[in-house]
């Protein structure tokens, strides 16, 4: 399976897509932010990237980039995988606890990266050196040139750790690639990705990718579950210090804070963006031929908002790029995910598309107002990263000034601490067989909270007409499912909202909502 490219491919499709913009006025009830101290660390500390970041936003920007140079040039994927870190020059090789791979130059990957140490509050600088790496011999013959070093540097690194079996030190974290960062949880595979920002993401005028220029990992204490990175990173129109606090287990919590520096006035710069990826699924199988009923690394964008809502907003493939904006203020969560975990709803044996897993982000202090955009972008396979989602705020970010965020990430099958309402379990959808010019759509609620309880749906659409809507239980099933069908009436787009409520007006389930395109 070939490796995405993450958005460059989808770059071009931005700019050349007609855009459809509609806000949607979102709000739901607070979760409960996790809560786990942060390790102490003496010496160098936040504090100094920060300083590091604001003395660079008064610079021009330059990207730091290297030409690739003997066995490192024109790799392919395969030639770029049989390139190896030697485990024995583990740079936390006597921490016991975890580990780390340093990540080489090569194929999409040719920025250099400083990455240093922090030992005893001192950072110690990890040189590039094609020594420390293994070359697979099926595809690097003899006499192949691997100790060209040019002005190449590392590309990024992975931690380790005991995970999923005792004494297996497996990989749970990756930095490489612009800003883009994945992580797994236990019994999880790498799927979708977080980045640190996003800047004018969608926009006709096309997307600026910032670039962590600068890692520092902390060694962790003996003991200590977790591990301490800060990372500074540089773009044409800011600069930003950032923290994480990394504990990896059955859900993997990532703990941000950020400080942001901006070169110019910021207003299409997004906090906490993820990255996923959806192809089709039931409700959406747009010219797709093919043997499995889904694929994707995250069917849906799930929100906490901060009047007290859950919202459902169903991903769907498009022809034209489509950017959906939910209002709020201070929102409680939202994050990009995998609902589906079961083999049976992909049927997919090498990909493995129901072990990806879900990334949920929890704001920490106050957000103020904004909104949490969701871009969808056209695409023809699974191999681009096409969805993107984040926290924008209502406010420009001002030139010369800092701007700090905090958050927790968590990467997990499902996320935590949910609240009490009935979920939207599956949605399908299909032209109707009544009338050529309708659609058929069947949601599928979580029967469990609702016992002998009949509630009541609301199914309300922006353009055109909700006909024939109905109820009805599915008892084997364990789901109450609403089927209705629904007429554009001419329209090109559509905004669709459905929720169960128990009669007088009171939300019985989280909010389903849908875009639909012709």
């Amino acid at each position: 399976m070939k490796r995405r490219q993450f958005l460059h491919a989808a770059t071009a499709v931005v700019a050349g897509s007609s855009l459809a913009v509609t806000r949607v006025h979102a709000q739901i009830a607070a979760d409960g932010a996790a809560t786990a101290s942060a390790p102490t660390v003496s010496g160098f500390d936040f504090e100094d990237v920060a300083t590091l970041a604001q003395e660079r936003a008064t610079r021009v920007y330059k990207q730091p980039v290297a030409d690739l140079v003997g066995s490192f040039a024109d790799l392919n994927y395969d030639r770029y995988r049989a390139i190896r870190f030697r485990r024995e020059h583990d740079p936390l090789k006597d921490n016991g606890l975890f580990g780390m791979d340093l990540l080489p130059p090569g194929s999409i990957f040719y920025e250099p990266v400083n990455i240093s140490i922090v030992r005893n509050g001192t950072p110690q600088k990890l040189e590039f050196d094609p020594r420390l790496l293994e070359f697979d011999p099926s595809q690097f013959p003899e006499g192949a040139d691997l100790e060209t070093r040019g002005e190449m540097g590392w590309s990024g690194f992975r931690l380790r750790t005991i995970l999923n079996r005792p004494g297996v030190m497996d990989e749970f974290l990756v930095f490489q690639g612009a800003s883009y960062f994945r992580a797994v949880a236990r019994g999880t595979l790498y799927g979708l990705s977080a980045r640190g920002l996003t800047i004018k993401t969608g926009s006709p005028d096309g997307e600026e990718f910032p670039l962590f220029t600068d890692f520092w990992i902390h060694e962790p204490a003996a003991g200590s579950d977790r591990v301490r990175i800060h990372a500074l990173l540089d773009s044409k129109s800011l600069t930003a210090a950032f923290q994480f606090d990394v504990n990896p287990g059955a859900a993997t919590t990532i703990r941000t804070r950020l400080a942001i520096f901006p070169r110019v006035e910021l207003r299409e710069t997004g906090i906490a963006p993820l990255t996923s990826m959806f192809w089709f699924g039931p409700a959406s199988r747009r010219n797709v031929d093919d043997y499995r009923p889904a694929v994707h690394d995250s069917n849906g964008l799930q929100m906490h908002t901060g009047a007290g809502q859950a919202l459902w907003r169903t991903l769907a493939s498009h022809k034209n790029l489509q950017i959906s904006s939910f209002v709020d203020s201070n929102p409680d969560g939202f994050g990009l995910i995998q609902r589906d975990r079961d083999f049976t709803d992909y049927q997919d044996a090498e990909a493995m598309y129901h072990l990806r897993p879900s990334a949920w982000i929890q704001p920490q202090g106050d957000w103020g107002e904004g909104e949490v955009r969701l871009i969808e972008i056209p695409v023809e396979n699974e191999f681009n990263d096409n969805i993107v989602s984040y926290w924008l705020p209502k406010q420009p970010m001002a030139k010369g000034e800092r701007h700090e965020f905090r958050y927790l990430l968590g990467f997990a099958p499902l996320p935590p601490n949910d609240v009490p309402l009935a979920k939207v379990r599956q949605v399908r959808s299909g032209r109707s067989i009544n009338v050529e010019s309708t659609r058929t759509y069947v949601v599928d609620f979580d029967m469990s909270p609702f016992g002998d309880q009949m509630p009541e749906s609301k199914v309300t659409t922006s353009a055109g007409s909700i006909v024939h809507a109905y109820l009805k239980p599915l008892p084997e099933q364990r789901v109450l499912r609403l089927a209705f069908e629904f007429d554009p009436g001419g329209a090109a787009l559509a905004d669709l909202q459905a929720l169960l409520t128990d009669g007088n007006g009171m939300a019985l389930s989280e909010s389903w909502l849908a875009r639909w395109t012709e």
